[in-house]
Protein backbone atom coordinates (compact mmCIF):
# COMPACT_ATOMS: atom_id res chain seq x y z
CA UNK A 1 0.00 0.00 0.00
CA UNK A 2 2.98 2.34 0.30
CA UNK A 3 3.01 5.03 -2.34
CA UNK A 4 -0.70 4.65 -3.04
CA UNK A 5 -2.77 7.82 -3.32
CA UNK A 6 -6.47 7.73 -2.56
CA UNK A 7 -8.73 10.74 -2.99
CA UNK A 8 -12.15 10.61 -1.34
CA UNK A 9 -14.72 12.98 -2.82
CA UNK A 10 -17.38 13.93 -0.30
CA UNK A 11 -20.46 15.69 -1.71
CA UNK A 12 -22.01 18.28 0.57
CA UNK A 13 -25.22 16.28 1.06
CA UNK A 14 -23.23 13.58 2.92
CA UNK A 15 -22.52 15.96 5.79
CA UNK A 16 -25.38 18.45 5.47
CA UNK A 17 -27.58 16.90 8.18
CA UNK A 18 -24.80 15.86 10.55
CA UNK A 19 -23.97 17.63 13.80
CA UNK A 20 -20.62 19.48 13.82
CA UNK A 21 -18.91 16.79 15.90
CA UNK A 22 -20.17 14.08 13.53
CA UNK A 23 -18.85 16.01 10.50
CA UNK A 24 -15.43 16.29 12.10
CA UNK A 25 -15.41 12.59 13.03
CA UNK A 26 -16.45 11.50 9.52
CA UNK A 27 -13.67 13.55 7.89
CA UNK A 28 -11.08 12.53 10.48
CA UNK A 29 -11.91 8.84 10.00
CA UNK A 30 -11.13 9.17 6.28
CA UNK A 31 -7.90 11.07 6.89
CA UNK A 32 -6.71 8.52 9.44
CA UNK A 33 -6.97 5.90 6.67
CA UNK A 34 -4.35 7.90 4.75
CA UNK A 35 -6.75 9.42 2.25
CA UNK A 36 -7.12 12.97 0.99
CA UNK A 37 -10.65 14.37 1.31
CA UNK A 38 -12.06 16.61 -1.40
CA UNK A 39 -15.13 18.19 0.15
CA UNK A 40 -17.78 19.96 -1.89
CA UNK A 41 -18.37 23.16 0.06
CA UNK A 42 -16.64 24.04 3.28
CA UNK A 43 -16.94 23.50 6.97
CA UNK A 44 -18.01 26.27 9.30
CA UNK A 45 -15.08 28.13 10.86
CA UNK A 46 -15.84 26.52 14.22
CA UNK A 47 -15.79 23.08 12.55
CA UNK A 48 -12.45 23.81 10.88
CA UNK A 49 -11.08 24.82 14.27
CA UNK A 50 -12.57 21.70 15.86
CA UNK A 51 -10.99 19.49 13.19
CA UNK A 52 -7.58 21.04 13.78
CA UNK A 53 -7.97 20.66 17.56
CA UNK A 54 -9.01 17.01 17.16
CA UNK A 55 -6.03 16.25 14.94
CA UNK A 56 -3.60 17.98 17.30
CA UNK A 57 -4.94 15.83 20.14
CA UNK A 58 -4.09 12.73 18.05
CA UNK A 59 -0.52 13.79 17.18
CA UNK A 60 1.78 11.61 19.25
CA UNK A 61 -1.01 9.19 20.14
CA UNK A 62 -1.27 7.57 16.70
CA UNK A 63 2.00 6.30 15.28
CA UNK A 64 3.07 8.29 12.21
CA UNK A 65 0.20 10.79 12.41
CA UNK A 66 1.45 14.38 12.14
CA UNK A 67 -1.79 16.33 11.68
CA UNK A 68 -3.64 17.64 8.63
CA UNK A 69 -3.27 20.22 5.90
CA UNK A 70 -6.39 22.14 4.85
CA UNK A 71 -6.99 24.40 1.84
CA UNK A 72 -10.22 26.06 0.75
CA UNK A 73 -10.93 27.54 -2.64
CA UNK A 74 -13.81 29.98 -2.79
CA UNK A 75 -14.58 31.33 -6.26
CA UNK A 76 -17.10 33.83 -4.90
CA UNK A 77 -14.33 35.90 -3.27
CA UNK A 78 -13.88 37.82 -6.56
CA UNK A 79 -17.56 38.71 -6.97
CA UNK A 80 -19.12 42.15 -7.14
CA UNK A 81 -20.92 43.37 -4.00
CA UNK A 82 -24.44 42.59 -5.28
CA UNK A 83 -23.37 39.07 -6.27
CA UNK A 84 -21.78 38.58 -2.83
CA UNK A 85 -25.08 39.53 -1.19
CA UNK A 86 -26.97 37.00 -3.34
CA UNK A 87 -24.36 34.33 -2.57
CA UNK A 88 -24.54 35.15 1.14
CA UNK A 89 -28.29 34.62 1.19
CA UNK A 90 -27.97 31.35 -0.73
CA UNK A 91 -25.19 30.14 1.58
CA UNK A 92 -27.31 30.90 4.63
CA UNK A 93 -30.15 28.83 3.20
CA UNK A 94 -28.33 25.78 1.78
CA UNK A 95 -24.73 25.99 3.01
CA UNK A 96 -21.59 27.09 1.23
CA UNK A 97 -21.55 24.62 -1.64
CA UNK A 98 -19.68 26.68 -4.20
CA UNK A 99 -16.40 26.25 -2.31
CA UNK A 100 -14.05 23.30 -2.46
CA UNK A 101 -12.08 22.08 0.55
CA UNK A 102 -9.08 19.76 0.44
CA UNK A 103 -8.03 18.08 3.68
CA UNK A 104 -5.16 15.62 3.81
CA UNK A 105 -2.77 13.97 6.24
CA UNK A 106 0.32 16.10 6.84
CA UNK A 107 2.48 13.01 6.29
CA UNK A 108 1.29 12.87 2.65
CA UNK A 109 0.81 16.53 1.77
CA UNK A 110 4.04 18.42 1.19
CA UNK A 111 2.47 21.77 0.37
CA UNK A 112 -0.81 23.31 -0.69
CA UNK A 113 -0.60 26.49 -2.75
CA UNK A 114 -3.82 28.35 -3.33
CA UNK A 115 -5.17 31.51 -4.83
CA UNK A 116 -8.82 32.47 -5.29
CA UNK A 117 -9.23 30.37 -8.44
CA UNK A 118 -7.05 27.27 -8.04
CA UNK A 119 -5.29 24.91 -5.66
CA UNK A 120 -1.99 23.14 -6.28
CA UNK A 121 -1.46 20.08 -4.12
CA UNK A 122 2.13 18.81 -3.81
CA UNK A 123 2.54 15.37 -2.26
CA UNK A 124 5.51 13.79 -0.49
CA UNK A 125 7.16 10.76 -2.05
Amino acid sequence: MAGKLTLSFMPYFEIAKLESSERIKKILDIILKGRIVILQGRLAVTEETGLIQATMALVGRIKGFKGVEIAIINPSSNQAIFDKIKSGIANALVGQRDSLTIIGPATMVKEIKKDPSKIELMLKR
